[in-house]
């Protein structure tokens, strides 16, 4: 098992073949699936895709103690084979909300692309209405940037009110009081 980080109570890992019946289950509730358009990535993708070693890509994300998977984030290059701007992203099983792993899991994230990757900006994307994932932005240091409207062809509640961009570069991260 390839491990990338650990945290306090997390670790982030390749996936694996026995994640999938998880990411099905995860991807079934309607309540983990209410802000996400068509669910991409299919768990197909994820299993097969990002089993390789490699800092950016998916993760699965199991908690460290009972290695109970509790679902995945996302840090990878927004433009391919350019690693200086990289998206972050999450998603947790219903189980996992309000224990502060996303948080956990993001600050991780963001911190070892800035210290040790190279990592010059690092961008998330929201739908407007999703104040939780907002807050997890928010408290690893991202900035809101902008409020954007996309066409979608079944759009989901909320979606009038648009998407937002929040973003961190690495002089940011670096200031005192950042995250």
């Amino acid at each position: 098992m390839h491990v990338l980080l650990e945290t306090e109570r997390l670790r982030l890992r390749a996936f694996a073949g026995a994640d999938l019946d998880n990411l099905r289950e995860m991807d079934g509730d309607p309540e983990v699936m209410r802000f996400l358009d068509s669910g991409q990535p299919a768990p197909e993708l994820l299993v097969t895709r990002y089993a390789q070693p490699s800092p950016f890509g998916y993760w699965a994300a199991e908690e460290r103690d009972t290695a109970a998977f509790i679902g995945w984030f996302e840090f990878r290059p927004v433009r391919e084979r350019r690693t200086e701007e990289v998206e972050l992203g999450y998603r947790l099983r219903r189980a996992a909300w309000g224990k502060g792993y996303a948080t956990e899991g993001a600050r991780a994230l963001v911190r070892r692309g800035f210290t040790e990757l190279g990592v010059v900006r690092v961008t998330a994307t929201t739908m407007a209405v999703n104040t939780g994932s907002r807050r997890v932005l928010e408290k690893c240091g991202l900035r809101y940037v902008r409020t954007f409207h996309e066409e979608w062809a079944h759009p989901l509640p909320g979606a009038e009110h648009g998407d937002v961009e929040y973003a961190l570069t690495a002089g940011e991260w670096r200031r005192p009081g950042t995250p």
